[in-house]
């Protein structure tokens, strides 16, 4: 079998095969930067949260959030050192002002009944626990307590390529260009040397280049490269215990060792185009990212750009959702495609449920059917109200 990309999303996939023992096939990923410097993994906020609108979404992330508790459990090689991905758990906290308060409180309740460990707080509350936020605007927030934080998105990249390696799985530095369907199925792939690899299954793990792989097979898939700016920031005061912010505006901040990251991305009717290149645009951080910063933390007002750099979310633009599972008209080629900025958190669980699928035909400890392509087929939406 072939996987087409190699950053987490096809690692995890490559990994959770390679170790069932029901599986007893060849495992190809082939990655066309195998030095992960473009890598939409790599170049993340690297983060991981509980708090989503859908139950599935809070099941798939649960498990993320366990394999990275239990690194050694899931990813450990034999005779190989503890593994650590600096994890910390520092929650997240989403602000709502009067307009948002009805959807915060719909998510809460939603994830409250799934025993999602987060707290429901008011202005007065929030300024209670962080005296350094302005709270006149807001009408509450939510808050992760535990279950939720930041790390090292490299360190677990590495730590899933060496599983996979150690379970046999082969990695291959090449471009797909083309995939060979005969009879309603997959065949082969070809790549940009020309090389011709014959396989009985695909998985499309392609991040911003997923559409265009997709349509190798002949399916229209809404996934769409965008680009988005990740800046890196030093404050003169101490802000102490900041969990990962996502303002009111939509722009987000979490510490970042002593100092801090944000970003954001653009709301509906802004803005945002396809993108492929990396180019680095710091306007957005003087127009948008600090003017809201500093609202919303006074001490934000004197900080100083210690570093900006750009990455790629992979845009389901249907309903900002993964697309997951077999192409209905070639079902040995399989998607794992537009998690919208989740694949990071949500890799693990998808892996683990299209290696499912492989080797039974059917998911068996979390059913992904829901994210399927036939619902991009029926134009029927699956929502996710909390995307950061």
């Amino acid at each position: 079998m072939v996987i087409v990309g190699g950053a987490i999303v096809g690692s995890s996939v490559a990994t959770f095969l390679a170790r069932r023992e029901d599986w007893r096939g060849r495992v190809l990923v082939v990655e066309r930067d195998p030095t992960y410097r473009t890598a939409s993994t790599t170049l993340s906020a690297a983060s991981i949260r509980l708090q989503f609108s859908t139950e599935l979404n809070i099941e798939i992330s649960r498990f993320g959030i366990g394999l990275i508790k239990h690194l050694d459990d899931w990813l450990g090689v034999p005779g190989g050192s503890p593994l650590s991905i600096d994890f910390v758990e520092g929650g997240y906290l989403f602000l709502a002002s009067e307009a948002g308060r009805q959807i915060l409180e719909h998510n809460h309740a939603i994830q409250r009944a799934h025993d999602v460990p987060v707290a429901l707080l008011s202005a007065g509350e929030l300024h209670g626990r962080f005296p350094w936020m302005e709270t006149d605007d807001l009408a509450g927030g939510s808050l992760g307590l535990s279950d939720e934080g930041w790390f090292d998105a490299y360190a677990l990249l590495r730590a899933f390529r060496a599983k996979a390696r150690s379970l046999g799985v082969e990695y291959l530095a090449g471009e797909v260009t083309d995939i060979d369907c005969r009879d309603g199925l997959v065949a082969g792939v070809r790549l940009a040397d020309g090389r011709a690899i014959a396989c009985d299954w695909v998985v499309n793990a392609a991040g911003p280049r997923a559409a265009t792989v997709a349509a190798m097979v002949g399916a229209e898939l809404p996934v769409h490269p965008r680009k988005r700016y990740v800046y890196h920031f030093d404050c003169r005061q101490r802000v102490e215990g900041a969990p990962l912010t996502i303002d009111t505006t939509g722009v987000y901040f979490r510490p970042e060792g002593p100092n801090f990251i944000a970003g954001y991305s653009p709301r509906a009717g802004e803005p945002d185009p396809d993108a492929l290149d990396l180019e680095l645009d710091r306007r957005p951080f003087e127009e948008v990212v600090w003017p809201s910063l500093a609202h919303r933390v006074p001490a934000f007002e004197a900080i100083r750009l210690l570093d900006a750099w750009a990455g790629h979310y992979e845009v389901n633009t249907l309903d900002h959702n993964a697309v997951i599972g077999p192409y209905p008209e070639a079902r040995n080629f399989l998607f794992a495609n537009g998690f919208s900025g989740h694949g990071l958190q949500q890799a693990p669980a998808v892996g683990r449920g299209l290696a499912e699928w492989i080797a039974t035909g059917a998911y068996e400890t979390l059913d992904l059917s829901p994210l399927g392509y036939q619902r991009i087929a029926r134009n029927e939406p699956v929502r996710e109200l909390n995307v950061v």
